[in-house]
């Protein structure tokens, strides 16, 4: 295990094994491991060997050594599929500004340069898990496949095991202590205080400060043109450069950092719900939600609570749009929707890829609507080829197809004659 520095032989397969600590007294940290990588990989690697890079904790390596054993001889038959799902899962988790690359048979390197040491971890900490629960229906002993990488040589990777901190962090821990401090506690009830004070703003695991917003954008139901409600556009920004956040930046947030986003945005949501409930109530509010808070314990539980408040301040109840869903396993998700379906009017998934093949990867996900967003500065043959593909394979997994931010009334009207149910209108 790492504890014991291991390496593999990529010629042999021989697994070369120091020797362990059997010391009696406090135990004592692990020396480094050492992780051959493979022929090819090495000039990608150099790139990264900056030693404030590796001291700030920023490249790490997940180990899948767990399946291959698990696998045994089924391995060299089934590799292929877990790299391509792993793969998957690294591509949505790290986005634009992070890099991963397979550096041997069972390692990934993963560099998360918008994350601090603990928030990284956690991070591939949750990337594993999710591979492990899909192939062996469990993620025990996952902790010990995360390794933070120290030094960069020729050949090989030292690494050392990954912080235990890091492994409250991705529980979903709302008070994880990290390497750039405590977070703040969350303002306790009955002091007076705003509700969403308690989410917004707050202390990132990176330490930027940030700040949840959000902007209400109504939504038509085309068959009769009919405006249904709002959907919430929330808005993640950096409270000392003011810069928003784009959504794969958001997507990789820390488990808790998403957790107390997703919450400041459903209180947000009533907030506006309760400043109108005067006057005529809203049919339905369409309300993100993220499919890694979801995924956490900690955070289900609040957001019954939350969506239950939301859905008493509207006439139908609450569309929930689950987010950043791209590549996650249709049975992972459908657990996700089970969860939400009693307490909804509607449950959406949210895509980012609205290539055809992605898309219907989804099917049997419990999905009831399929949300993607109009491409800018297409010709009209072109959106007319977009739109009618994309429409066609989300219709293989929901019944409703909603499309958001088309440039005009008549755009609006194509997408109705090609099978989209609902739209939001924005010119520009």
């Amino acid at each position: 295990m790492i504890a014991m520095a291991l390496g593999r032989n990529l010629e042999t397969g021989v697994a070369e094994v120091g020797e362990p600590d059997v010391g009696l007294g406090p135990a004592k940290p692990a020396a480094p491991a050492l992780r051959l990588v493979s022929a090819g990989v090495e000039e990608t690697l150099e790139r990264f060997s900056d030693p404030a890079l590796l001291a700030a904790g920023k490249v790490n390596v997940i180990s899948l050594e767990a399946v291959e054993a698990r696998f045994g001889p089924r391995w060299e038959l089934r590799r292929d599929q877990v790299y391509d799902f792993a793969s998957r899962v690294l591509e949505r988790g790290v986005g634009a500004d992070g890099f991963f690359v397979r550096v041997s048979p069972t390692d990934f390197f993963i560099v998360h340069p918008d994350l601090g040491a603990l928030g990284g971890q956690a991070a591939c900490l949750r990337y594993l898990r999710e591979v492990l629960n899909h192939f062996l229906g469990e993620d025990g002993g996952a902790a010990a496949g995360v390794m933070q990488v120290t030094r960069i040589v020729r050949g090989q990777l030292e690494a050392r095991e990954m912080d235990a901190r890091a492994q409250a962090h991705a529980d979903g821990d709302p008070e994880p202590e990290s390497d750039v401090g405590p977070a703040p506690k969350p303002q306790e009830k009955d002091t007076g205080a705003h509700p969403l004070d308690r989410w917004t703003p707050f202390v990132a695991a990176d330490g930027r400060q940030v700040r949840v917003t959000a902007t209400l954008e109504p939504v038509y139901e085309l068959k009769g043109f009919t405006r249904i409600g709002f959907r919430m556009i929330r808005r993640v920004i950096v409270v000392s450069s003011q810069e928003e956040l784009s959504q794969q930046q958001v997507a990789m947030l820390s488990t808790a950092d998403l957790l107390r986003v997703d919450l400041a945005t459903i209180v947000r949501g009533i907030d506006r719900l309760s400043a109108e409930s005067s006057g005529e109530r809203q049919l339905s509010l369409i309300v993100p939600l993220s499919y890694t808070s979801l995924s956490s314990h900690k955070g289900r539980a609040e957001f019954v609570k939350q969506l239950k408040e939301a859905g008493a301040l509207v006439k139908l109840g609450v569309i929930c749009e689950i987010c950043d869903i791209d590549g996650v396993p249709p049975s992972a998700l459908l657990a996700a929707t089970s969860l939400l379906r009693p307490f909804t009017l509607l449950v959406v998934g949210r895509l980012l890829n609205t290539a055809p093949a992605a898309i219907v990867r989804l099917e049997g996900a419990g999905l009831q609507a399929v949300s993607v967003e109009c491409p800018r500065g297409l010709g009209d043959a072109e959106f007319i080829g977009w739109a009618t593909a994309t429409i066609r394979a989300a219709k293989r997994v929901a019944k409703s197809v909603m499309v958001y931010r088309a440039a005009t009334p008549k755009l609006a009207g194509t997408l109705a004659s090609l099978g989209a149910s609902h739209a939001s209108i924005v010119a520009g």
